[in-house]
């Protein structure tokens, strides 16, 4: 095994993966840690949602990266399928942010009048047409905005594509491989001490999702990142039920895959690593999936599962260089967006490292935003 690396990438989820695959297409020898096996945490477990104009309601820099790395997908996706081989299942059928009573249709009526700035296809549709739209919708729906240009990815794909298309650029893996501390000379982080052994590079990229934190106290840096757990399930029909993508406020979303299933979530329990499935949570998501369409009920079951997304304390992922320590950078608390944010963040993270930084774009995810998180 090589022991010198340009670029060390600890965590081989999404965003590790994906910085990982631009640095490498960029011809830099890089490693990918990572503690169990690639892809294993919040990556496979999300529905893979590239809801940037759903979820986000107002303008400013997160909305503005958001809608970058959303248009990038259309192309990415052709791209990794090319070079990785790996298809990710880009769906871009559309999605309905649902409101379910008059008042809460004031609400998203607004939202839709400003994201027509944006995309002028996103329209505002009545109860009637949101069921000419998709007849399993619940005629109690008040109506809906229409966002007919959105989509969505198989998560885990995406990640393990990234990945591979890193390997095809010469990039090494290592799973089952934990990082225990940074190696520091003078004012920089030159490599990783790791299970395996110590690792040396010009540069290195903390990329731990929701277990970013820890590697950071050592550094001087009390960076709040912390787990929220979101538990979902999926069902199957011999037809299809919806053909868009479903999503509430209410915590809860029904999201059409290319075979049939239908991914429905998600709880969220803050800070906790346990990813144990509860009755409690299946039984509130499978109450709302009915109220919003009634068909489900009939639906076979498939499964269950729960992840843990990277929260932080202001809500915005940390993406940017170490204020005290030259060498380190961090990309992590990218919370529900991770996969959407996925492409930008890689390229985002290439850039800055190659000395490009988008500082315009980048300002807002510092990781000193805070000051109070230097000690």
């Amino acid at each position: 095994m090589k022991k010198s690396y340009d670029v060390a990438i600890i965590g081989g989820g999404i965003n590790g993966s994906s910085i990982a695959y631009q640095l490498s297409k960029m011809g830099k020898r890089v490693v990918v840690i990572e503690k169990n096996h690639l892809a294993c945490e919040a990556s496979s477990a999300a529905a893979g949602m590239l809801a940037a104009q759903a979820e986000i309601e107002e303008d400013g820099p997160f909305f503005q990266l958001a809608l970058k790395s959303q248009a990038m997908f259309p192309d990415l996706s052709k791209e990794l399928l090319e070079i990785s081989g790996i298809d990710i299942e880009f769906v871009q059928k559309g999605m309905i942010k649902i409101a379910e009573t008059e008042e809460v249709a004031k609400e998203v009526q607004q939202q839709e009048a400003f994201q027509q700035c944006w995309d002028p296809e996103i329209e505002w549709l009545d109860s009637h047409s949101l069921r000419e739209l998709e007849p399993s919708l619940s005629p109690a729906v008040a109506g809906g905005m229409y966002l007919p240009n959105d989509g969505h990815v198989q998560p885990a794909k995406l990640s393990l594509a990234f990945a591979k298309g890193a390997e095809q650029f010469e990039a090494t893996i290592l799973e089952n491989t934990e990082v225990i501390s940074f190696i520091y000379e003078q004012d920089r982080v030159i490599g990783v001490q790791t299970t395996l052994g110590n690792i040396h590079c010009n540069q290195v990229v903390l990329a731990t999702g929701a277990w970013a934190s820890k590697l950071m106290h050592e550094t001087g840096i009390d960076m709040t990142v912390y787990p929220v757990k979101g538990e979902c399930f999926s069902v199957m029909a011999d037809s299809p039920i919806i053909n868009r993508t479903i999503f509430s406020d209410k915590q809860c979303y029904l999201v059409p895959k290319r075979n049939g299933e239908i991914y429905i979530g998600a709880t969220q329990v803050e800070n906790t690593f346990d990813k144990s499935v509860t009755p409690g949570g299946i039984a509130s998501l499978v109450e709302r999936a009915v109220q919003l369409v009634p068909q489900i009920k009939d639906a076979r079951w498939e499964r269950v599962w729960a992840g843990v997304r990277p929260q932080t304390g202001d809500g915005l992922p940390y993406i940017g260089e170490h204020p005290l320590w030259k060498g380190l950078f961090i990309a992590a608390g990218h919370y529900r967006n991770g996969i959407l944010l996925s492409p930008v963040t890689g390229r985002l993270v290439a850039d800055l490292l190659e000395g490009r930084p988008d500082e315009k774009l980048l300002s807002a995810f510092r990781i000193d935003r805070n000051k109070e998180m230097v000690h």
